[in-house]
């Protein structure tokens, strides 16, 4: 072989390993996008599941935010229950006493006013009455006694004590007396 043969065999040989390079260069660029792809497919699921967890977590802190406004007053509104009650009580028993008359009606413009101010608060009376059928999610039965009548069997005979709600939330049950 002369060396020309030589130059050409040697130049056919660079030839096919540039090819050979520019063709793996090639299918690198080709597997280097699709790869690029991929990671730009899995950051952009990532960023939807990030920004779908965001907004349940701004529904849910809204919607907590407004049932604190809704019940933060629900303390002092439990602590003005029993006045209530004594009010209750004081209106009862002067009913009797023909003689304090202009007492029993302080005492109910008093009484009226406080419930109104409370009711345009958010609290309500828990309506319940003998006869109703006993609910353990809603009443709090304080004693059984033996049913007047055969149908106030495991229904309310008696209502001790009323209860109040402030908004959805019971903060008081009222207190029954149911039969058995």
């Amino acid at each position: 072989m002369s060396t020309k043969d030589n130059e050409e065999t040697l130049e056919e040989s660079q030839l096919q390993e540039e090819t050979n390079t520019a063709d793996t260069t090639e299918q690198d660029e080709l597997t280097t996008e699709e790869q690029l792809h991929a990671d730009l497919a899995k950051e952009k699921d990532k960023f939807m599941r990030l920004f779908a967890e965001f907004e349940n977590y701004k529904k849910r802190t809204s919607k907590e935010r407004m049932d604190f406004f809704k019940t933060a007053s629900q303390d002092t509104m439990t602590a003005l229950l029993p006045i209530l009650d004594d009010f209750e009580r004081a209106m009862l028993h002067s009913q009797d006493d023909k003689e304090a008359e202009a007492m029993r009606q302080g005492v109910l413009l008093i009484y009226n006013k406080l419930v109104n101010t409370l009711n345009q608060k958010g609290m309500e009376l828990i309506q319940v009455e003998a006869g109703d059928v006993f609910d353990a999610d809603m009443h709090e039965a304080i004693t059984q006694v033996e049913a007047p009548s055969d149908d106030l069997k495991g229904k309310i005979v008696e209502v001790v004590e009323k209860g109040y709600k402030l908004g959805e939330r019971i903060i008081r049950f009222p207190k029954v007396v149911i039969g058995r």
